[in-house]
């Protein structure tokens, strides 16, 4: 039996990990997350996989405070970069494969046709820069995927903003102006546990690669929030504004669509439209 370690497990992807089916697989999932292992801490984490001896190591922890990163840079670096350093060496000296969740915040937006994991990382926020070194130590051990605009029913996220603001006020202003595609985590778990299937049946996982994963699509931010307020039927009324309209401290890319060939064909699987998977998603909340 196969032992997977999921670090970030009460997150939206770790929860979103937990709730797949693991019967079939011929593998044991070990979800941890703080206080029970710091993976800031390279004692801690030896003295984690040591004791447990993952044979994969799937790290959904981070720190993903886009606008605050700005003012604690020291504390993204930390997390989205020297914990998987410290994850990396030890992947690599238990003998363990890893698998590193990534962003499309890596990209800069300057194209209008969706990235591929050939193209240039050029972040434009210390978040964006932060998750990039973390892929570099990442691909030191195993592999990176690179997802977007994550949302789920559970935890702090763009859907459920817009859900709690729609109930709250008559109006919303969003940005139209950034472009990209919706990633709901439970697709993204599932393209997970096809890389762990496959690596239980034919004892291979990629190495040294990066794959992106979205759900198909491309929409801005406005289009998401008016499809969330769509579905929910709520009388908010949803306004387009420009991204000079709604300044943060943190600089987005206007483009981030990612093009998902790559994993499409290595796994071989069919991934939904973000309208489809969001209707799947909010259905979770009745």
């Amino acid at each position: 039996m196969k032992k997977v370690l999921v670090t970030g497990g009460n997150g939206q992807l770790g929860s979103e990990l937990r709730r797949l089916p693991q019967d079939d697989l011929s593998a044991k999932f070990l979800f941890t997350d703080l206080p029970e292992l710091d993976i800031t801490s390279p004692t801690a984490v030896r003295q984690y996989i040591e004791k447990n001896r993952p044979d994969i190591i799937i790290n959904c922890a981070a720190y993903t405070q886009v606008d605050k990163a700005e003012s604690e840079p020291d504390i993204a670096f930390r997390v989205n970069a020297e914990a998987v350093k410290i994850l990396s060496q030890e992947a690599v000296r238990a003998g363990a494969g890893l698998i590193h969740i990534s962003t499309d915040f890596v990209f800069d937006g300057s194209k209008n046709t969706p990235y591929s994991e050939e193209d240039m990382p050029n972040p434009l926020s210390v978040y964006g820069k932060s998750k990039l070194e973390g892929e570099r130590y990442a691909l030191e051990a195993g592999m990176v995927i690179r997802t977007s605009w994550l949302y789920s029913s559970s935890g702090q996220n763009f859907l459920k903003t817009i859900l709690r603001l729609g109930k709250e006020r008559d109006e919303i202003r969003v940005v139209f102006d950034q472009v990209g595609t919706p990633t709901y985590a439970g697709d993204l778990a599932q393209a997970i546990r096809a890389l762990v299937h496959r690596y239980v049946t034919m004892h291979t996982l990629p190495e040294k690669e990066v794959f992106h994963f979205s759900n198909e699509g491309v929409c801005s931010w406005y289009d998401f929030a008016h499809e969330i307020i769509h579905l929910a039927k709520l009388p908010c009324r949803i306004l387009p504004i420009e991204t000079h309209e709604y300044p943060l401290p943190a600089r987005r890319p206007a483009y981030s669509v990612l093009n998902k060939n790559k994993i499409r064909q290595h796994l071989g699987i069919i991934i939904p439209h973000w309208t489809e998977s969001l209707r799947a998603c909010m259905n979770e909340f009745h």
